[in-house]
């Protein structure tokens, strides 16, 4: 399991699975080794719904876009 957070703000988002993490990595530019932070917009999680992601997955990034159509997130083990 990983905790993911608003990264502005330090809110947690909610819990996602190993796989579900895996795919969120898989998809996400890093910028080092250790990063563990990404950009996300609404444009991006249609494509990845249109891709077959992860419903669940989808939902919980959704609901922390809420009222916005542009944020970064970060996740921790």
């Amino acid at each position: 399991m990983a905790l993911l957070f608003d990264a502005d703000s330090g809110d947690h988002i909610g819990e996602i699975s190993s796989s579900q993490l895996d795919f969120l990595i898989s998809q996400m530019e890093e910028e080092h080794p250790d990063d563990q932070d990404y950009y996300l917009n609404a444009d991006l999680l249609e494509t990845w719904r249109e891709q077959g992601a992860d419903p669940a997955l989808i939902d919980v990034l959704s609901k922390a876009m809420v009222g916005r159509v542009e944020m970064s997130i970060r996740w921790s083990k």
